[in-house]
């Protein structure tokens, strides 16, 4: 028997609104990355990390990889292919629900190219017949030599853990790349802008949830009180947007603020007091400054 240590980065790939955030939740048993029904929610490569007695798994959930036509949409799929040719194991997630799409056969281009090791995921077999999933096992076999085909449902955690032990036994030999108590690489201010836009995103209709972004302006622990103080904006791109957002005498945005710090306070386990401001910056999804002043101040 090798009880060798493993280690390893695993890119989560798939097209838009596969599952990658739900998988990977389900995978470290927390939420580290905010899930949403709306395509491209995943902005950035989110690292959560499992690190067990005999292995530690770098999990990469990556943007849905699509046709982009912003800037933001650019940056999005150069970050999701960029994992996927650097990391040490890939786990693609494609839908029993559609089957393979043309969406589906971009990426397995893409993983042709890599030529990395691969494990097929058949995710959202808590809304289909598993059996539906032997013609598209059969169909993922054509194209690519992949080490695994496991059907599961990231929503109800079956065969989360099947899938799970297949990744640690595929990972190479290796060191840990990170201390035991980490779980993800996000500062605490990312996390929380995330989940105020996840609120956003639940709440709001179709033509605002693509212009949401959240930047963390301060956050601070009161010396005298066990109260975390967090003052948060909230950017859109047009003045329709911002009425939107803000709702009829500010109802959107309290019920925004309500439901985001009921969570802060579970995720802190300390009283949380949120202020949130609504904003106008006009097409920043097109303009390389707004970008990245937001990207790096935690949108």
């Amino acid at each position: 028997m090798n009880d060798a240590f493993r280690s390893g980065f695993v890119a989560v790939i798939g097209k838009p609104n596969v599952g990658k955030s739900t998988l990977l939740n389900s995978i470290l048993n927390q939420k580290v990355a905010i899930v949403s029904s709306k395509p491209e929610t995943t902005r950035e490569n989110i690292k959560g990390i499992l690190t067990t007695d005999s292995g530690q798994a770098v999990f990469i959930d990556t943007p849905g990889i699509h046709k982009p036509h912003l800037l933001l949409g650019k940056l999005m799929v150069k970050k999701a292919k960029t994992s996927l040719f650097d990391g040490d194991l890939l786990v693609y997630m494609v839908e029993l629900t559609s089957g393979l799409t043309d969406a589906d056969y971009i990426i397995l281009d893409l993983i042709k190219e890599a030529k990395k090791p691969a494990i097929a995921v058949i995710n959202k077999i808590d809304i289909a017949s598993k059996s539906k999933a032997l013609p598209i096992i059969e169909e993922l076999k054509d194209q690519y030599e992949f080490l695994e085909y496991i059907p599961i449902s990231a929503l109800n955690n079956d065969g989360v853990g099947l899938l799970r032990d297949k990744i640690f036994f595929n990972l190479p030999e290796g060191e840990k790349y990170y201390p035991d108590s980490f779980v993800t690489d996000k500062t605490d201010q990312f996390q929380v802008a995330e989940i105020i836009r996840e609120k956003a995103l639940m709440l709001t209709r179709e033509e605002v949830p693509h212009s949401v972004a959240v930047q963390v302006e301060r956050m601070d622990l009161r010396q005298d009180k066990d109260i975390l103080d967090i003052e948060a904006t909230i950017y859109v791109e047009r003045e329709s947007q911002k009425g939107i957002i803000v709702g009829q005498k500010g109802s959107m945005a309290k019920e925004i603020g309500s439901l985001s710090r009921q969570e802060l306070e579970e995720k802190f386990g300390k009283k949380v007091f949120l202020r949130i401001w609504v904003k106008v910056l006009k097409n920043w999804r097109k303009d390389p400054k707004s970008l990245k002043r937001l990207s790096e101040e935690g949108s």
